[in-house]
């Protein structure tokens, strides 16, 4: 085939392929088998024939494999409730420390350095998520479950006694690759026990303990503030959450446990450690591709955290270096796991799929997008629409409310009718829309009814996209790489994320200092630095004094700037959204046992 036949069978699809009805886009593994490579057949529903039905795929993925086949319909609801506990304790998580985090840099004096927090995060959670994929395919969902859990809790006993900025982001790194971590486990764990058909509802199940959060969490944010401090709102839940996660993993173990002595999983012999044993690991663990991943990623958006207090901006050496050397080991990386890897994290056919790496475009713009506005939003809602923490915290949490309810619709449509393309072709013009109606009501003096209605319609479009890129990817894969391409997609989203707070850390420095010197009094220059770093310093100004004021019009002229880099953005998602497959998920079959 030639390389012009190739490239138009990638663009406009595989003539042999059909995006409607076609049986052709089905995931392997069909068929059930009933019998073995040797031609025996065996009783169906016999520890045999259940034998036989397990891929021959790596150890984490027989552990669930076999677990699902042997377990019973009151085992996988104990596993979907406690899932939907542990989202519930992790919605209050979410929901009150993102309330606490600008006064942890208040107390700090460095308010405007809530993006450089965000940038050094995003990097390392997204550096690890190859490392998450290998570690729970490898080793195995529920070992991989404790070890994110292990990461959250270190994290937050970190933050609660950080006393400075470089402890509180070095605990956030351990934080966030934790408890991103862990929502990806929950999510490869939701795609082990679903149909494709189903996945959507499934989805909108785990999602659903947002809408109970997004109020109570943010009252909770504000009795920690006014009661206790912030210290106690992150030791709160170094307690809270080992306590939450622990039946999860017990259900998990103890099921896999059940599946070894049915026979469906051979006991590893627990021999001396040999040079073969550790070279076997590292070959399936791909501990090669894991570092050039890791470390590539990593250097290469550093700099997008190190870039505004470099000597010469972005034109420094060492920036444009580290730039170069990332994208040089990133593409080393890339041809290793095409041409080396013995155990690939993801097939090149996989790799090469239209639909996956649309997808994953996607994902990112939205993304990039998302964090362009977003970082902000909390304080400016205190302090330019002039409410309480819990009242910004409800506003910001309108996502949550929103997607709880509407993720229960678009998982039903795509149920019955089979696809979800057609529903990205309704969400990204509604969030576009929104996204642009904001622009002008993100300013002093608007009515919180108008923000709240563009919240609303940002989060219709974006809860609908969020749902879509996961089912997308997943469809395109079969049961091996689920965790594998659940991890390029978060990947995507993570630099996505990355990029974004970083043009909107640019804006805001380039633009809230300025507009301060701009609008704020003579007699409030010489206060300038502390209005900056501060939003208790400039919550401390009265509601319409000329102070206030000043500050008021400076965010408006800030947060403008931000919001039309991420419309921007957006605009190429039409373009992404047009080469996704139309796949029908109600003709695929991923998953085996007992399974929703």
């Amino acid at each position: 085939m030639s390389i012009s036949t190739k490239l138009r069978n990638f663009v406009m699809g595989d003539p042999s392929e059909s995006d409607g009805d076609s049986d052709t886009h089905v995931v392997t593994n069909t068929e059930t088998p009933k019998g073995d490579d040797t031609g025996r057949v065996y009783p169906e529903g016999s520890i045999s024939d259940k034998a036989a039905q397990i891929d021959m795929a790596q150890r984490g993925v027989q552990n669930i494999q076999a677990t699902t086949l042997t377990w019973t319909k009151t085992s996988l609801a104990s596993l979907l409730i406690l899932i939907w506990i542990l989202f519930l304790t992790n919605g209050f998580r979410g929901s009150i420390l993102a309330s606490l985090v600008p006064y942890v840099t208040s107390d700090f004096q460095s308010h405007s350095l809530l993006t450089v927090i965000e940038i050094v995060a995003g990097a390392m959670v997204s550096a690890v998520y190859i490392p998450m994929a290998k570690l729970l395919d490898v080793w195995g969902r529920a070992e991989g479950f404790a070890l994110m859990v292990a990461f959250t809790t270190l994290g937050m006993i970190l933050m609660a006694v950080s006393q400075n900025l470089a402890t509180f982001c070095a605990a956030q790194v351990f934080y966030s690759v934790g408890t991103n971590g862990l929502i990806y486990t929950v999510c490869v764990l939701a795609a082990d026990v679903t149909d494709l058909r189903n996945r959507g509802l499934a989805f909108a199940f785990t999602s659903s303990p947002y809408m109970i959060t997004a109020f109570a969490g943010s009252k909770a944010a504000e009795g920690f503030l006014l009661n206790v401090n912030w210290r106690w709102g992150f030791g709160a839940f170094a307690i809270i959450f080992p306590c939450v996660t622990a039946p999860l993993f017990a259900v998990l173990k103890l099921n896999e446990h059940k599946a070894k002595k049915q026979g469906l999983l051979v006991r590893e012999s627990s021999g001396p450690i040999t040079i073969g044993r550790v070279w076997r690991g590292v070959v399936d663990f791909d501990l090669l591709g894991v570092v050039l991943f890791a470390g590539g990623l990593t250097v290469f958006l550093l700099p997008f955290n190190l870039a505004t207090s470099a000597p010469n901006g972005w034109s420094s050496d060492y920036i444009i270096a580290m730039i170069v050397v990332g994208l040089v080991v990133l593409v080393l990386f890339a041809l290793h796991e095409v041409y080396l890897a013995p155990a690939p994290f993801l097939k090149q056919e996989y790799l090469m799929n239209r639909t996956v790496i649309f997808t994953c475009l996607l994902d990112a713009t939205y993304q990039m997008s998302y964090y362009c506005w977003n970082s902000y939003f909390t304080s400016f809602l205190q302090v330019v629409s002039n409410l309480r923490v819990a009242e910004a915290g409800y506003v910001n949490s309108t996502f949550s409310v929103v997607s709880g309810f509407l993720l229960f619709c678009v998982g039903y449509l795509i149920r019955r009718t089979g696809h979800f393309k057609w529903l990205l072709f309704i969400a990204v013009p509604i969030y576009i829309f929104a996204l642009g109606l904001m622009i002008h009501f993100r300013q002093p003096n608007q009515y919180i009814g108008y923000i709240v209605m563009c919240e609303i319609f940002i989060s219709i479009g974006g809860s609908i996209i969020t749902l879509v890129v996961q089912l997308a990817v997943l469809a395109s894969v079969d049961h091996q790489h689920v965790a594998a391409v659940l991890s390029l997609l978060y990947i995507s989203g993570g630099v996505g994320g990355a990029i974004g707070n970083t043009i909107s850390g640019t804006i805001w420095t380039n633009t809230f200092e300025k507009g301060l010197v701009r609008y704020l009094p003579e007699s409030a220059q010489g206060n300038l630095t502390s209005i900056y770093g501060n939003i208790v310093t400039q919550l401390a100004y009265p509601i319409n004094s000329p102070e206030r004021i000043g500050i008021q019009k400076a965010y408006g002229y800030a947060q403008t700037r931000m919001l039309a880099a991420g419309v921007g953005l957006m605009g190429l998602s039409l373009i992404w959204i047009c080469f996704i497959k139309n796949l029908n998920v109600a003709k695929m079959k991923q998953t085996k046992g007992v399974v929703l």
